[in-house]
């Protein structure tokens, strides 16, 4: 009808104007809500490249001093030597902050991995020049980096959030003091995804870390630029936190060591977090090193009465080197999958070399199998996580670039509870996992279903140790998540990461140790990975690791709760089969 037309034609010019208009005035409110964001980056970026700069300078002067200095040698000290000799006085600490200093410098252009340089290492090296003998501690003149959560007085702690930029610690944490009693030199600072909770290395503050072997493939997360910065050589030890496998992933994507302890067995206080308060699935500290007679010393040194006294909340439990040089054969419980994400062939490869040598080596070696898997991971592991509905989350986000690597899952939270629970109701029988996690992300709504929640968690833990011990283990050996992923892939299979979550979950100890790595064949074989599901997230996690021959592969060691020396000793006895099968006979 002609007057139809007539009607329909403002129409057809009018809507596309209003809908670049309702677009314009969205960008104009999210630019002006991130404005102090934006203004704060630019800031921190440039505070970092005056502190490289200083960084680089020390180095110089350092150099200087010791104008015949090669770094070759002390870069390739064990941890345990290196400081045999700095107590010996075999090697001054000068040369040995100097070496590491520039490696560091180095490793960075290489990788990206460092945040912030401590200038008070300097003071604190002419302060250890006068100590008498005796007073040198377990750590004497060992440099030491920090993921960017430890405070440091008078430096930024971001956790990769721009609301946590220019407010500089008051005064160092715990752990920092305690490594400080003990001789360590803190030096440098290093980076860790956006709010800690991906298992990439990139925030919207410093950038993305790359994985030293592989430039296309992440450090992994979060504590990702101490796997990086540990695997080019640039720091021998260093410290992370690990709320779901956040100081493993790293280490087994970048080839090197890293254990998790019982949560409150190490200081948790002057830690920063994005996200506080909750009682399970909690963050915990722990040592990233070369080698796991690193860790061990590591943990001599921390578990202090000094750090008892710092922190009273902390049990005073020292080292108990009885257990962790013990050789008594030990028995051994072992799973090749979760049967929930369908391990990589280099995955099962690790586990099946690592459970032979053990048995060879005359350890008893028993199959086990994890109960419950896909209700431990989205009811309790997420229902954790994210039993507020992500308000916690959402609050530290606000007015901030969030990073790709969170885009996804911000994007979810903001929606309504109501609309995501309706898309959960809609793909439940066409994605089932994806569906679990839109519902899981809605929270569990009241007080009582959370303190519910806990409990469910606590029954769930004694089922597991139940089964344990029915079996009468000493440890657990399972796989790790392997080889590392293509940057951005974590956001896409969060799924895979629960081969370490479930032991935050269970708030067991465990550590993970390079055994192997990629064979042509088991990148053959990755061709027909399907996946149990044969969602998208198995899809994307098969596109994740492909690509891997010669990156790095590890085992995961676990022991019951507080039995962190009995972790090490098994770390110890893999890490040693694995060696000596390797050389030459």
């Amino acid at each position: 009808m002609p007057g139809g037309s007539w009607l329909a034609h403002p129409l057809v010019v009018l809507l596309p104007v209003a809908l670049l208009g309702a677009v314009l005035l969205g960008a104009t409110i999210l630019f002006w809500w991130q404005a102090p964001a934006r203004s704060k980056i630019p800031r921190a970026q440039k505070r970092r490249e005056e502190a490289l700069r200083r960084m680089a300078a020390l180095a110089e002067r350092l150099r200087q001093q010791e104008p015949e200095l090669d770094p070759k040698p002390i870069l390739e000290l064990p941890l345990e030597k290196l400081v045999q000799k700095l107590l010996a006085d075999e090697l001054s600490l000068e040369s040995v902050l100097c070496s590491y200093l520039e490696e560091a410098l180095k490793a960075h252009q290489e990788v990206n991995c460092l945040t912030d340089f401590l200038d008070e290492c300097e003071e604190q090296l002419q302060a250890l020049k006068k100590l008498e003998k005796s007073e040198r501690g377990l750590l004497y003149g060992v440099p030491i980096s920090l993921k960017d959560v430890y405070d440091c007085m008078g430096h930024d702690s971001t956790c990769g959030l721009a609301q946590f930029l220019e407010k500089p610690a008051a005064k160092d944490g715990v752990i920092v003091q305690v490594l400080k009693a003990q001789g360590a030199i803190p030096f440098v600072k290093t980076n860790i995804s956006q709010t800690l909770l991906s298992f990439d290395c990139s925030n919207p503050i410093y950038g993305q870390t790359l994985n030293p072997q592989n430039l296309k493939k992440t450090s992994g997360g979060s504590s990702g630029g101490e796997g990086a910065l540990l695997a080019e050589g640039g720091s021998i030890l260093g410290m992370g936190t690990d709320t779901g496998g956040s100081i493993r992933i790293p280490a087994s994507f970048c080839g090197v060591c890293g254990i998790r302890v019982t949560a409150y067995r190490l200081s948790n206080s002057g830690i920063a977090s994005a996200v506080k308060g909750r009682k399970t699935v909690v963050a915990v500290t722990g040592p990233l090193a070369w080698d796991v007679e690193s860790l061990a010393l590591c943990l001599r040194a921390l578990l202090s009465e000094h750090m008892h006294r710092l922190d009273p909340t902390v049990p005073f439990l020292p080292f108990r080197e009885e257990v962790y040089s013990s050789d008594r054969p030990l028995r051994i419980g072992y799973y090749e999958s979760d049967g929930f994400t369908q391990p990589s062939p280099s995955m099962v490869r690790a586990v099946k070399l690592t459970s032979r040598l053990l048995r060879d080596a005359g350890h008893q070696v028993i199959p086990f199998s994890v109960p419950r898997t896909e209700y431990a991971f989205f009811h309790l592991f997420l229902g954790s996580l994210f039993a507020d509905g992500g308000a916690s989350l959402l609050e530290k986000l606000k007015g901030d670039i969030v990073d790709p690597s969170l885009k996804n899952i911000v994007t979810i939270l903001r929606l309504p509870d109501s609309l995501t629970r309706f898309l959960a109701w809609i793909w439940k029988c066409i994605k089932p996992r994806a569906s679990q996690t839109l519902e899981v992300l809605c929270g569990v709504g009241t007080p009582k279903k959370l303190w519910e929640l806990h409990i469910a968690v606590e029954e769930y833990q004694q089922e597991f140790i139940a089964k344990w011990r029915s079996l009468d283990l000493d440890v657990l050996l399972s796989p790790a998540l392997d080889p590392t992923f293509y940057i951005g892939y974590p956001a896409k299979t969060h799924t895979s990461s629960f081969y370490l979550g479930l032991y935050n979950l269970l708030n067991f100890p465990a550590g993970v140790v390079p055994v192997t790595t990629v064979t042509p064949q088991d990148e053959k074989e990755l061709a027909f990975y399907r996946g149990y599901y044969r969602d998208s997230f198995d899809k994307s996690f098969q596109e994740a690791v492909r690509g891997s021959v010669g990156l790095p592969v590890a085992v995961q060691c676990i022991a019951l709760p507080w039995e962190e020396e009995l972790c090490l000793r098994f770390m110890k006895e893999v890490e040693t089969l694995v060696k000596n099968q390797m050389e030459p006979k």
